[in-house]
């Protein structure tokens, strides 16, 4: 039995983060986990970047309401649901990603979530687990599953090398570099063809 599981942002649908920074025109909000290895650091100066311009929930869940998913990631997303099961792995909250699974066809996606205060103020944010990426590959190892999967950032490496086969999809030159273990590979077709390579099922081009 194989699995395939996915990350979301810079694999499936653009960066949230980086799409809202340029919303607003902050440009501390364009550091992703690209840039920023350390989940912990990236959200606190998040937070706390929101909490000085004054910008809650609302605000960001307009700028995701005028988001799609990438070119071709819709046609790809039901093209892997076709021929094996599909889990998309997350560092996202399911306050973000709800409007884009709907977009997708809903696919099954593990995340974190979101505190709020009565006004809408982001007040925190709980992992559903750490390295939840990494641990849900090994969850997925214990029900007998082969995964096969790709990602794009730093926080995607221990996912990829906990699954039985990882790829770095249209990853930045720095990560390719640092992680040269990862087969790169560029473009939906690309990726299909991998996948389909290391696959143990027969499955049509």
């Amino acid at each position: 039995m194989e699995i395939v599981c996915l990350d979301l942002e810079g694999v499936l649908v653009p960066e949230i983060w980086i799409n809202f920074a340029k919303k607003t025109g902050i440009k501390e909000l364009e550091a992703t986990t690209r840039e920023i290895p350390d989940y912990d650091v990236l959200m606190t100066q998040r937070l706390n970047i929101l909490k000085q311009h004054g910008l809650g929930l609302n605000d960001i869940q307009e700028v995701i309401a005028e988001m799609g998913p990438l070119p071709g990631a819709k046609e790809f997303v039901e093209w892997v649901s076709t021929h094996f099961q599909l889990v998309i792995l997350s560092d996202t909250f399911y306050e973000f990603a709800h409007p884009l699974m709907k977009q997708l066809g809903w696919p099954t996606i593990f995340c974190h979530k979101l505190e709020t205060d009565e006004e809408g103020m982001i007040t925190a944010y709980k992992l559903r687990q750490p390295d939840q990426k990494r641990e849900s590959v090994k969850a997925l190892h214990g029900l007998n599953f082969r995964v096969i999967a790709a990602g794009d950032s730093y926080n995607d490496t221990t996912m990829l090398g906990e699954a039985d086969h990882g790829f770095l999809f249209d990853a930045p030159a720095n990560v390719i570099a640092e992680f040269p273990q990862f087969p790169a590979i560029h473009g939906y077709d690309a990726l299909k063809e991998a996948i389909r390579s290391v696959s143990k099922r027969s499955i049509p081009a």
